[in-house]
């Protein structure tokens, strides 16, 4: 869970599931005032639980698509790859997998299997098994077909430092993005068939687990890492700018984004900062380690186009500031509503 900005609103709105600003606002408004586990607090994408000998790491999230099937990918497979990632991100080795699935009274039982189907393949890939599971059946119209929600427990990796006690992120710090931003939204906005075009985009669904040992084992001081999922690259550059009381600087031009994505944002209006991913990784290590890292991040098929695109500063603190194009500077601000419903 994570946290930004707080604004008081009367109604739950779409933009309260984006992931951007008015889901920061429902969590530190609302949910904080009640729950108060001290991991839950901590508003990181798992909570890390100590027991005897060992660092277990706990996750959760829920799935409700629209389309169920898109270029790249489905709400089956996005399930165990949201899962892993956000286990990943934390440190941790995936292990354990629980799913809770809610069904539309009418649902095609094909559709279901082919999800199902597809769910225990990418499991199996990732070497995460699926140890429990539910499943409940509502009335017609109460759903859209099928809601997933998963849980995901892992192993913190030995060679990782705790999150809180990590390195300190400073001044100078590389900021690092391991391909593409942009694909999963658009791949799921042509699927949609809404405008009646065909960008041979494809969601970039990915469990980016083994990319993250890998590194982590290497020795390589990774001091902040998230995957910007709902609410984009922009949002999560926010987080870290307000969570470590620094300033972070990108610069437009060296973000990673394909022609055809670009184009669309341009066509449409979008802003690729705010576009949703499902296997992107963001990581802050030290300057003196970027061009090794970036080495080995692109011997990795998941990393193939890392890039470093900024880097942390002393100024601003709590804001993002981003060299454009054509050499101005704008603030970059989190996604503030919810430009493309059900992405996840």
């Amino acid at each position: 869970m994570r946290i930004i900005f707080t604004v008081k609103m009367d109604k739950i709105l779409l933009g309260h599931g984006s992931g951007g600003k008015l889901t920061a606002d429902l969590i530190s408004g609302l949910f904080r005032k009640y729950f108060r586990a001290p991991q839950l607090l901590e508003g990181r994408d798992a909570a890390l639980l100590e027991i005897p000998g060992s660092t277990l790491v706990f996750t959760t999230d829920s799935f409700v698509i629209h389309p169920l099937f898109y270029p790249g990918g489905n709400i089956g497979k996005l399930a165990v790859c949201g899962t892993v990632n956000d286990l990943a991100v934390s440190g941790a080795r995936p292990l354990f997998l629980s799913a809770g699935f809610i069904l539309e009274e009418g649902c095609d039982m094909k559709l279901l299997e082919s999800v199902v189907s597809s769910m225990a393949a990418e499991a199996e890939k990732a070497g995460i098994s699926l140890v429990t599971a539910d499943t409940k059946v509502v009335e017609k119209g109460k759903c859209d077909q099928i809601f997933i929600n998963t849980s995901g427990i892992g192993c913190l990796l030995p060679a990782y430092r705790k999150p809180g006690h990590q390195y300190e992120v400073t001044c100078g710090d590389s900021i690092i993005v391991n391909g593409f931003i942009g694909d999963h939204a658009m791949a799921v906005l042509q699927a949609r068939n809404d405008l009646g075009f065909s960008s041979g985009v494809s969601s970039d669904n990915a469990c980016l687990h083994e990319l993250v040992a890998s590194l982590v084992h290497s020795g390589f001081r990774l001091k902040w890492m998230r995957d910007p999922t709902r609410g984009g690259l922009g949002t999560l550059l926010n987080e870290l700018a307000l969570q470590q009381h620094c300033g972070v600087f990108v610069e437009e031009t060296a973000i990673p984004v394909r022609p055809e994505v670009e184009g669309l944002c341009e066509l449409l209006g979008f802003d690729v900062l705010t576009l949703a991913n499902e296997g992107k990784l963001v990581l802050v290590v030290p300057e003196e380690e970027t061009a090794e890292l970036l080495q080995q991040m692109k011997a990795h098929p998941l990393g193939q186009y890392a890039a470093c695109i900024g880097r942390i500063t002393d100024q601003s603190p709590g804001r993002v500031v981003m060299l454009t194009g054509v050499g101005g500077r704008r603030i970059v601000h989190p996604l503030l509503g919810e430009i493309l419903p059900r992405i996840c």
